[in-house]
């Protein structure tokens, strides 16, 4: 390139070695990581991008015309934002950024109101070919941690109910819900897509392997993207490196 002074000077790019970007990448995993897992007491804000809601679907076991929906929320804040949404907690838990801290108490406020009851079967609902469905929270004593488990009892046999789930997208319509039924099946609940119809057949349990540790997923989730990011990098330097040597 020419400078002002009309001196032509040259810039080297320097490439920087592959076992070095690699290094980078590893220490920004393990930072990210440990932010995650020691950030306990910190508030943590709503995350319609991060862990997605959980759902299995199935007949209750020795009823073919019950249907099972268990729910597990994505991250316990968004059962601190869903309470202050419905009223149940203080607006003043929310803080100046819009972040919240979960509290314990909470997943109890919630799962004992019969406002959280009733937006559950507003926002979850069940009908087949003969009607809808009447639904009741079953069982919800281990919100924050196992989820909870709605019941709907249908006019007739339920082996192909179609499933409504629609939680959380009234707070932000970015929401998603990753529900599976028997057999392998599986469906992506969305804002726009809210309803999926499901096969079901008596003695058939849902697959709920996927009710794990959201926020342990999450982080490993987030260190796959930082180790694309990385491999990103060193096949950008591969590249230069070929140009350096033709």
């Amino acid at each position: 390139m020419t400078s002002a002074s009309g001196v032509v000077t040259l810039r080297r790019q320097v490439a920087v070695p592959p076992l070095t970007l690699l290094r980078r990448a590893a220490t920004l995993v393990v930072l990210v990581v440990c932010a995650v897992l020691l950030h306990g007491g910190h508030p943590a804000a709503a995350h319609p991008f991060g862990a997605p809601q959980q759902m299995a679907v199935d007949l209750e076991p020795g009823e073919d015309a019950v249907v099972r929906v268990r729910w597990r929320v994505g991250g316990t804040d968004d059962l601190t934002l869903l309470g202050i949404a419905l009223g149940l907690l203080p607006e003043d838990r929310v803080m100046v950024d819009g972040a919240v801290f979960f509290e314990e108490a909470d997943a109890t406020t919630l799962a004992a109101s019969p406002e959280f009851a009733d937006y559950l079967l507003r926002t979850i609902t069940v009908s087949t070919a003969d009607g809808v469905c009447t639904g009741r929270l079953h069982e919800a004593s281990e919100l924050a941690t196992r989820g909870l488990t709605l019941l709907f009892d249908c006019p007739g046999v339920a082996t192909e109910p179609t499933v409504a789930g629609a939680m959380l997208v009234d707070l932000h319509p970015q929401y998603r819900t990753m529900a599976s039924g028997p057999d392998g099946q599986r469906a992506v609940y969305s804002n726009e897509n809210p309803r999926h119809t499901w096969t079901l057949r008596p003695g058939a349990a849902a697959e709920t392997g996927g009710l794990g540790d959201a926020e342990r997923t999450s982080v490993w989730r987030l260190g796959a993207l930082v180790g694309g990011a990385a491999v990103g990098g060193l096949a950008v330097w591969r590249r230069r490196a070929r140009r350096a040597g033709s």
